[in-house]
């Protein structure tokens, strides 16, 4: 992402060379789009390295529109969030070059354009039930330019499924565990890698789960050091942290 004072200079070179006019050139300076029900923060990028993400659930297809039209106005990487298919194919009608990823109810710009890192996150899930919250964590993690490696159905109920695997989930620098019912597996991988642990629990469980508390409150008391533990179901949390984590060594 270009400093700031790359992209003034940019900008005034431009109206110089009467690319653009004086008018385009402060709409591309202002902070924030005002569309009347969102004020869109068209500086996000420069001042955390990503732009606003939208969070689909709750918005209407046209305002979800409207803000994406704001955000590539300005030439900004689209990531929408919890956005179920009605929208979605609204959504790709009118912009067929982003993507939706049905699974993990995400919009996006194309991933195969994005650069990654050489350093990889792992990303893993429990059980099949997890799918959802583990690709809406991989996906976050790929828009955001970061090199992901999935590790999935690999709960502790069948463990040797993960030691299978544990020698290149210790290779990657951050590791996302999503898992519902007790929760065990972030404790395992916890005590297993070096590298920081994003626990994830999902709502997946019978009654006594209570749609992810006994989740939550289990993966809170870890006692596997290294360890933090995101909210119920928020995989895009836990995506883009661990994509923060990889920025900052790719980027020291």
């Amino acid at each position: 992402m270009k400093d700031n004072n790359e992209q003034l200079e940019q900008i005034l070179n431009k109206v110089h060379d009467n690319q653009i006019s004086v008018e385009e050139a402060k709409a591309q300076l202002r902070h924030y789009d005002e569309l009347g029900f969102a004020k869109i923060d068209l500086h996000r990028a420069q001042r955390q390295g990503f732009p606003e993400v939208i969070f689909g659930q709750g918005k209407t297809k046209e305002q979800i529109d409207q803000i994406i039209e704001s955000l590539l106005n300005t030439n900004q990487t689209i990531l929408v969030t919890r956005v179920n298919n009605d929208k979605a194919q609204y959504i790709i009608n009118k912009h067929p070059q982003l993507q939706y990823h049905d699974l993990a109810q995400i919009i996006s710009s194309p991933i195969g354009a994005i650069p990654k890192s050489n350093a990889y996150i792992s990303v893993l899930c429990a059980g099949t039930s997890d799918l959802p919250i583990a690709e809406e964590a991989a996906l976050t993690a790929e828009v955001m330019g970061t090199n992901v490696q999935r590790f999935y159905d690999v709960g502790v109920s069948g463990i040797h499924r993960l030691f299978e695997h544990i020698q290149d989930i210790r290779k990657g620098h951050v590791s996302i565990v999503i898992a519902g019912m007790e929760g065990a597996l972030a404790s395992v991988v916890g005590g297993l890698v070096d590298h920081p642990v994003y626990a994830v629990p999902t709502s997946v469980g019978y009654g006594a789960n209570l749609n992810g508390i006994t989740t939550l409150l289990s993966m809170i008391n870890s006692c596997a050091p290294g360890t933090s533990v995101l909210n119920i179901d928020n995989g895009f949390g836990a995506g883009y942290n661990a994509s923060m984590i990889i920025n900052m060594l790719e980027n020291k």
